[in-house]
């Protein structure tokens, strides 16, 4: 099966190198892909408009593409899935409609109200409104402060703060960038991230995950678009992913059938898991990274074959999904300056460069022979083993042999699931 992925991130490089392991896969396509993804698949750099439906197309049908991954959800909110599946190319992503659930946060609300699933109150507030309604809103939540830019941020655009002043700066920047402003109450509980196939109505998850959003260790600093990752959850409740499937995943899946508006891809539920129960946090639209670099490292059956599955209407077909036992953990390399500022440009060195069994690149370009940085996160360091100890050790052992002028990482992600300090609150 020819095969095009859209995206250069580290989750594209674990996308690329799951349909490479399966045999189906005959030719792998990227745009616009990083030079680091050469040994996996044909890179497009020439296709960088990855929001661009007409270029996205040109490219699907130069290369006579049977299967199109869309990786970012800039593509899904632009419309790329609709423009392809119009010219018969079986496409893995939303439908701009669909893809909604990401791209407005006030729609993912309306349609979780809708289907009875549990989520924080939520107020909007729009460019243009008065400093009294600023003021008013900002009244009615806290002293635990969420405040969410409504549209695409990159996972950056959430402030969490005790903060009031920190909190109404960062309403104030939002509006000012032309972006409605939505604030939540605060949820409590450890965070899940649970990915799931869908389509239609048919919900298959995977393995649960954990990510780590915070720039720095001890959940200190800004929010990023995350540090790492670790799957599965050895303090989940037996029978958790159940649960959420059928507390959220399913009722939100049958919606938006309801609303003529069926999702068809990856639907990513980040979650919270407090004393009232389960709440949804956000919707993404697609793979979620960084946790789906160690979700795919985990996966036995073939990838192409459930993609294709999902995105041709015969995911209730498909065999059930097997996983490898055992744990795996990705950490990120970030930039110096990374999130608000990221330097570009610094020498990556060390050995495993090219191992994408090891390492998977997000932010990287090669030049002369020399990788560089070429964005915030610049790559993920992968390990796997028995027991979660083992998997974070293998990780941190990769990043040991990297050297990067001002990078720096979490020291602790997955830690605290390592020394049973998570647990779900009991119910109230």
């Amino acid at each position: 099966m020819r095969i095009l992925v859209i995206g250069s991130g580290g989750r594209e490089h674990a996308l690329l190198k799951g349909l490479k392991a399966d045999p189906s896969t005959t030719e792998l396509h990227v745009a616009p892909g990083s030079p680091a993804f050469a040994s996996l698949a044909q890179v497009h750099p020439e296709y960088s408009r990855v929001e661009d439906p007409a270029q996205m197309l040109e490219l699907a049908q130069k290369i006579d593409a049977e299967l199109v991954v869309v990786g970012p959800e800039v593509p899904l909110v632009a419309g790329v899935t609709d423009v392809l599946r119009a010219h018969g190319i079986a496409v893995f992503g939303p439908t701009k409609a669909a893809a909604q659930l990401e791209g407005s946060k006030a729609f993912a609300k309306d349609v979780m109200a809708a289907a009875g699933v549990r989520t924080a109150r939520a107020e909007q507030l729009v460019p243009g409104c008065s400093e009294a309604d600023i003021e008013e809103c900002l009244d009615n939540f806290g002293p635990h402060y969420v405040v969410k830019d409504d549209g695409l941020a990159g996972g950056k655009g959430v402030v969490v703060t005790r903060d009031r002043i920190a909190a109404r700066a960062h309403v104030d920047e939002v509006l000012i960038a032309g972006n409605p402003v939505l604030l939540e109450s605060f949820l409590d509980g450890p965070e899940v991230s649970l990915f799931c196939l869908v389509d239609g109505e048919t919900v298959v998850p995977l393995l649960p995950a954990q990510d780590h959003k915070r720039a720095y260790d001890n959940d200190e600093g800004p929010n990023t678009g995350g540090m790492g990752a670790y799957t599965p959850l050895p303090w989940l409740p037996e029978g958790g992913v159940q649960r959420i499937v059928d507390e959220v995943c399913t009722p939100v899946a049958a919606e938006m059938v309801k609303r003529g508006q069926p999702y068809t891809g990856l639907l990513y539920a980040g979650l919270a898991w407090g004393k009232e129960g389960i709440a949804v946090v956000e919707f993404n639209c697609r793979f979620g990274d960084p946790e789906t670099q160690a979700l795919l490292s985990l996966l036995k059956s073939p990838l192409t074959q459930a993609l294709y599955a999902t995105s041709t209407g015969a995911l209730a077909q498909l065999p059930p999904l097997r996983w490898e036992q055992g744990y795996a953990v990705t950490v990120v390399l970030a930039a110096a300056g990374y999130p608000q500022s990221p330097r570009k440009g610094d020498a990556i060195t060390g050995e495993g460069l090219d191992d994408p069994e090891r390492i998977l690149h997000a932010g990287t370009t090669i030049a002369d022979g020399q990788v560089l940085s070429a964005g915030g996160r610049v790559l993920n360091a992968l390990g796997k083993g028995a027991t979660l100890e083992e998997a974070r050790a293998a990780a941190y052992k990769v990043l040991d042999g990297i050297t990067m002028e001002g990078g720096f990482y979490r020291h602790d992600i997955g830690l605290a699931a390592q020394e049973g300090r998570i647990s779900v609150p009991e119910a109230r």
